[in-house]
């Protein structure tokens, strides 16, 4: 029995312990584009996953013989897993931690097996889209432009930075682009952990691991984010937030470079990269004792602050939002519609977002699927979802009326030609670009500066 969603280009990696599947997920697979791996330490390449997409399948007897640490395991290769076990062990969390919820018993058939890997593969390509526009990363303003210099200046640096900047604003992006461009610590892991969502009583555990055995349900060992990190980037996310309690134990990895897990006499070494963010004002707390002085000296050898929307501007704006637009629509569909209009670009333009790129970003998702469903970009649909997102809209989105605007000191003959060259080409962008010679955003600009509409006449300059 084949499944309804095609299994293509996979890698298959086979963890099996005591229980001899590796066969059988090979027979299953094998009228399939999937290539069967048995799984070991060596064997699992970092550059093949990053290639292809790849799901493990892993026998939990593995995880009775004590040779794998479960989340050790998937936090360093990044794969989705497959448990297989002999039923009833489904509510036993030292066997099946929360996160892991895909599980097939030890008498799986091939049509359950190729039914939960499609089913994790529509999740994987769900989840590739969604975090598709996360990877924008627009610069045309000079105040973004500014900043990457400032991240390709400091990128090499061992020392620890501190970037500021509003809710939304993409203060983890800027630390990732620190973490890919150091030339060492950039090959390693960049773990990202968020300071404001540490349960209380969890730090040392999540942070610094534990030893098995170490309290009641520490059935395998387990490796904090410190560790974690080793040899890569460790980021901080609102670390502002973190009690001050936990700021000096924090201080004291920092200092020593080692940690010692829980239930464990044995310090490790550890050697990270410390990029840590914040959206409040240190120095304010520091002075309100809430915040260490000597933990904010540490973290604050390199500054950076990442600029809020409005500061980027309305050129940024419009440009992340073709990019997020771009992203949900698909290059090819959008390919075949006229470009953005220009009164949807003009009105976000126009609008605030308290939420920064992650607002804006949203607002595009909705939009672009609007633009993708109904195959065009309409225009009274698209103008209530913008009335509708809580932004400010300008007067002028409301009706897709010209405003009155003195034309005397333009160049009319350029404005001529435009229009001209617009009529000759049928109105499309993109082939009026390549007729003139110029880019397509050249093009964009000259019609908003010109105040060019839709089908406008070329001989309509009289007014």
């Amino acid at each position: 029995m084949r499944t309804t969603t095609p299994i293509e280009e996979l890698d298959l990696y086979v963890w099996e312990g005591k229980a001899d599947i590796v066969e059988r997920v090979a027979r299953c697979m094998a009228s399939l584009d999937v290539e069967v791996i048995r799984a070991d330490d060596t064997a699992i390449s970092a550059q093949r996953i990053a290639a292809r997409p790849s799901i493990a399948v892993v026998s939990v007897s593995v995880i009775d013989t004590g040779a794998l640490m479960l989340r050790d395991w998937q936090a360093t290769h990044g794969l989705p897993v497959i448990w297989v076990g002999a039923a009833p062990r489904d509510n036993d969390p030292t066997m099946y931690p929360n996160e892991y919820s895909h599980v097939l018993p030890l008498d799986f058939t091939c049509a359950e097996l190729r039914g939960l890997i499609s089913k994790l593969m529509i999740q994987m390509r769900a989840h590739s889209a969604q975090t598709a526009g996360a990877d924008v990363l627009v610069a045309e303003s000079e105040t973004m432009r500014a900043l990457l210099k400032e991240v390709e200046t400091f990128a090499d640096c061992d020392t620890s930075v501190l970037v500021h900047g509003e809710t939304g604003v993409g203060k983890e992006r800027i630390a990732e682009l620190l973490h890919r461009k150091h030339s060492r610590y950039g090959t390693g892991p960049f773990v990202a952990v968020n300071c404001g969502a540490i349960p209380d009583g969890l730090f040392e555990s999540l942070f610094f691991g534990h030893a098995k055995g170490s309290f009641t349900g520490a059935a395998v060992a387990h490796k904090g984010y410190f560790e974690q990190a080793d040899g890569g980037t460790l980021f901080l996310d609102e670390i502002g937030d973190l009690p001050l309690y936990q700021q000096v134990k924090l201080l004291r990895v920092l200092e020593d470079g080692s940690v010692t897990r829980i239930g464990s006499a044995t310090p490790l070494k550890v050697d990270f990269r410390l990029v840590a963010a914040t959206n409040r004002q240190l120095p304010q707390l520091v002075k309100d004792g809430t915040f260490r002085a000597d933990l904010y000296y540490r973290l604050a050898v390199i500054e950076l602050i990442v600029p809020s929307l409005e500061d980027r501007g309305a050129v940024d704006k419009i440009a992340l939002f073709k990019a997020f637009v771009s992203t949900v629509v698909g290059e090819e569909r959008l390919e075949s519609l006229p470009e953005l209009p220009y009164w949807l670009a003009d009105s976000v333009a126009a609008m605030r977002f308290a939420g920064n790129v992650r607002e804006l970003r949203n607002l595009a998702e909705r939009v672009g699927v609007t633009v993708r469903q109904m195959g065009a970009w309409d225009a009274q649909r698209l103008r209530r979802l913008l009335a509708g997102s809580g932004g400010a809209q300008p007067q002028a989105a409301a009706e897709p009326v010209a405003p009155v605007v003195d034309r005397s000191k333009w160049d009319m003959a350029e404005r001529s030609r435009l229009l001209a060259a617009l009529d000759a080409n049928g109105w499309r962008r993109k082939d009026t670009a390549q007729y003139l010679g110029i880019s397509r955003k050249v093009l964009w600009e000259k019609i908003r500066k010109y105040q060019i509409f839709d089908e406008e006449p070329a001989t309509g300059e009289s007014e």
